[in-house]
């Protein structure tokens, strides 16, 4: 009996130390968490989110692809016949990494065309090369080089087919990305710029100039937003420069995505404009600019992070619409958008699947940008538990 109780006080006594050392862990968490920044916090919040991570890294490799598109590209978009060889509707070359059983270094095997199709030819081997000199090209339009990430020396590489004027479907998907992504990031930031700016004044000061703001915003969101890009776009003359068509659609597409941005955030600065510090602000004769800036619109930071997260697909959605209708950026420019018009032939898109690659591209960038979001809405949230 003896022995049973003293067994039963030993196993009380190690249960009870192990309890306690597990609130004085829990009380040590929490002691760094407070320690810690909010910004610190957050990005812990966040790594939990295996999917929001996951869209992170997607939209990083995504945006740095992009950013140095013209050296990821094997080929200039423009090029219809790569080192000499014109191919319409070329398929995706196979990239090997075993030949007769043994393991090689990767390549891929020429094609011969027979009957109209493109066929494998086992004596042509284009071992694949990083790091090659092709094309000539001017990065960002600055740097003079022909450097290439990779590519082939005895012949041309499709990796991903060709178009029907025979241009390298990769390259041409590299180079749009550099308009399809780049558009999204640029309209945000005019829209949320425009819509932070006037929300805030408009909360701040309320009476009639509030009443006049959230009127035009009334305004700019009962019209329709498609229909307002199809007849602007349709204004636009063919005879524009490239760029400066581009500039007119991101311009267009800012414009119109404001209003929702500044109701919100008027909102929010009317239940904050009467807090203390703002009082305090007023006290010590701070102008109502530094006011609005320093004080008020920080406060709106981690709403507007999270929905500029969420908006930027908007925006290469909407870009890339009005390219497929032939309304945005046009041939023999890349996009997404217009690079997916061959895609309405249902012949050659039965015939010809690789040409749907725009849009999966579209579908993998959306999927991450919202993945994103959703991580960020969750790990910014105050009224989260962290412990």
């Amino acid at each position: 009996m003896r022995r049973r109780n003293k067994n039963f006080d030993e196993k009380a006594a190690s249960q009870a130390l192990t309890g306690g050392a597990a609130r004085a862990a829990q009380k040590i968490e929490l002691r760094d968490d407070l320690a810690q920044s909010p910004a610190r916090l957050a990005w812990r919040e966040l790594r939990k989110n295996r999917l929001a991570m996951a869209g992170l890294y997607t939209l990083a490799v995504l945006y740095f692809i992009s950013i140095f598109g013209q050296f990821f590209a094997p080929f200039h978009y423009l090029d219809t016949a790569p080192q000499g060889i014109n191919a319409s509707f070329h398929p995706p070359m196979k990239v090997r990494f075993f030949e007769d059983g043994r393991p090689q270094l990767p390549f891929v095997y020429g094609t011969t065309l027979e009957n109209g199709e493109y066929l494998p030819d086992r004596n042509k081997k284009l071992p694949l090369r990083f790091f090659i000199h092709g094309t000539p090209y001017k990065l960002w339009g600055i740097i003079p080089t022909d450097l290439h990430f990779v590519g082939a020396e005895d012949g041309p590489i499709f990796l991903l087919g060709t178009d029907e004027l025979g241009q390298d479907y990769l390259s041409r998907l590299i180079y749009g990305s550099m308009i399809s992504l780049s558009i999204g990031f640029i309209g945000l930031s005019i829209s949320f710029t425009l819509g932070m700016i006037i929300g805030g004044v408009a909360g701040y000061y309320g009476g009639r100039i509030d009443d006049w703001i959230m009127r035009l915003c009334e305004v700019m969101m009962s019209v329709p937003d498609f229909y307002l890009l199809l007849a602007l776009a349709a204004a636009l003359p063919d005879t524009l420069p490239p760029a400066f068509n581009f500039l007119l659609i991101t311009v267009i597409l800012s414009f119109i995505g404001w209003a929702g941005m500044a109701r919100i955030i008027r909102g929010m600065v009317l239940s904050v404009r009467e807090r203390e510090y703002v009082e305090a602000g007023r006290a010590l004769g701070l102008s109502d600019l530094k006011i609005i800036t320093r004080h008020i619109l920080p406060s709106t930071f981690t709403y507007a992070i999270i929905a500029a997260t969420m908006s930027v697909p908007a925006f290469i959605l909407a870009e890339s619409g009005l390219s497929l209708l032939g309304l945005g950026v046009r041939p023999p420019n890349a996009s997404w958008g217009n690079m997916l018009s061959a895609a309405q032939n249902y012949t050659t898109l039965t015939l010809r699947p690789w040409i749907l690659a725009p849009g999966v591209a579209i579908f993998i960038t959306t999927l991450a940008f919202n993945f994103l979001g959703d991580g960020l809405r969750d790990a910014l949230d105050p009224k989260s538990k962290r412990l």
